[in-house]
C-alpha cells in the first residue's frame, strides 16, 4: 500500500519556502529531530530513522508495480536508495523533512517508509506520504505507524496541518486515510503525472486541534 510519496525520486529542484505564509504563533516543540530522529514504537511496528543498510529491502520491495504505481517513481538500484538515504538525512538535519523507516516486529530492515515534509518555513504546513511493501499489507502497519507519525508530526515538530495526495484510483489508501481521522477536502485535477498521463488526487487533511480532540489532548498553543 502507498499515497503519495513526493521525494522518493530525489528532485534535483530544492523546495520554494514562502515564510510569508507561515503561521503567526508560539509552539512548545522540539528541535531534537533535527540531529537524529527519534525511534518510535507502536503495536508490531517500529520506526526509526533510514539507515544505507535499508537500501537493498527498500529496492527490492518498493520497486514492485503493485507499490510504484502510485508514487513518484522509485531508485532503479540500491545505490540510488543509498543516496536517498543520505537526502533524507540531509534534509532533516536542515529541519525541512522527516523520513522513517517502517520495521515490523522481527525484523531489522525497512519493508516501506513514512514521509513528512515541510509545506512552509515554519513547518506548520506538511504533506505526509508513505510506501510499504505488497507482502505486509494487511497487517497493520500503516494503521500503527500513521499514528506514530501523526503524534512526531503534531508534537516534536510542530505541524499544525497535516496533508496528504492519494491517487483518486488508490482506493486502498485513500480508506487508510480516511480511517486515521483525515478529512477529504478536494478533488484536484489532472494535478500527477505518471506514466506520460495525468491523474486525478484526492487532498485529504488533518489538523493538530481535530487530532488532540479525537485524542482528548488539550491544545500546546501558547497565549
Amino acid at each position: 500500500m502507498s499515497f503519495r510519496i513526493q521525494a522518493l525520486a530525489l528532485p534535483t529542484e530544492p523546495l520554494i519556502f514562502q515564510p510569508e505564509a507561515a503561521e503567526a504563533r508560539e509552539r512548545v516543540t522540539s528541535i531534537e529531530w533535527q540531529r537524529e530522529l527519534p525511534v518510535l514504537r507502536g503495536a508490531g511496528v517500529e520506526l526509526r530513522e533510514l539507515r544505507p543498510s535499508d537500501a537493498a529491502s527498500l529496492y527490492a520491495l518498493l520497486t514492485s508495480e503493485e507499490v510504484a504505481r502510485y508514487i513518484t517513481p522509485p531508485p532503479t538500484s540500491v545505490s540510488g536508495f543509498e543516496r536517498f538515504v543520505e537526502y533524507a538525512q540531509r534534509r532533516r538535519s536542515q529541519g525541512e523533512f522527516a523520513c522513517f523507516a517502517v520495521v515490523p516486529e522481527g525484523l531489522d530492515t525497512a519493508v516501506g517508509i513514512f514521509q513528512v515534509r515541510a509545506l512552509d518555513a515554519a513547518f506548520s504546513t506538511a504533506e505526509w506520504g508513505f510506501a510499504l511493501g505488497a507482502p505486509f499489507w494487511g497487517r497493520g502497519l500503516f494503521a500503527a505507524g500513521a499514528r506514530l507519525v501523526m503524534e512526531f508530526a503534531f508534537e516534536q515538530i510542530g505541524v499544525n496541518r497535516l496533508e496528504a495526495r492519494a491517487l483518486v484510483a488508490n482506493e486502498r489508501a485513500n480508506g487508510a486515510l480516511r480511517k486515521v481521522g483525515a478529512r477529504k477536502e478536494a478533488v484536484l485535477r489532472q494535478s500527477m503525472a505518471k506514466n506520460g498521463c495525468l491523474h486525478d488526487e484526492h487532498l485529504w487533511a488533518i489538523v493538530e486541534t481535530d487530532w488532540r480532540q479525537a485524542n482528548g489532548l488539550r491544545s500546546l498553543v501558547v497565549h
